[in-house]
């Protein structure tokens, strides 16, 4: 019991302080590109935007696939475009250090 009540006095002595570290949330990239729309069929992706940078084989049930472009990737399920995703652009281009 004395354990308990020492700890207990230990814990209201100390009141718990935390800090709030606010971080903005940044642009996922230009919101001028033009990517495919939910719905729209592969076969239109593929002439608006040409062949892809990268086919992804389909996994899971539904199967589920992706092309890379560029700036973008597309999520298909089946033959329809379920998802459109921008690729990140930093805003600074890495600097490359020299070594000495």
């Amino acid at each position: 019991m004395l354990r308990l009540s020492y700890l207990l006095l230990l814990l209201a002595g100390n009141p718990a302080v935390a800090e709030e570290i606010g971080i903005p949330l940044g642009q996922q990239g230009p919101s001028n590109i033009d990517v495919p729309a939910r719905g729209e069929h592969k076969h239109d992706v593929l002439e608006r935007f040409g062949l892809a940078d990268q086919e992804h084989p389909a996994v899971g049930r539904p199967p589920i696939l992706r092309w890379d472009y560029r700036e973008f990737s597309v999520y298909f399920e089946n033959d329809r475009v379920i998802n459109s995703v921008l690729h990140h652009q930093p805003t600074h281009p890495a600097q490359e250090q020299s070594l000495p």
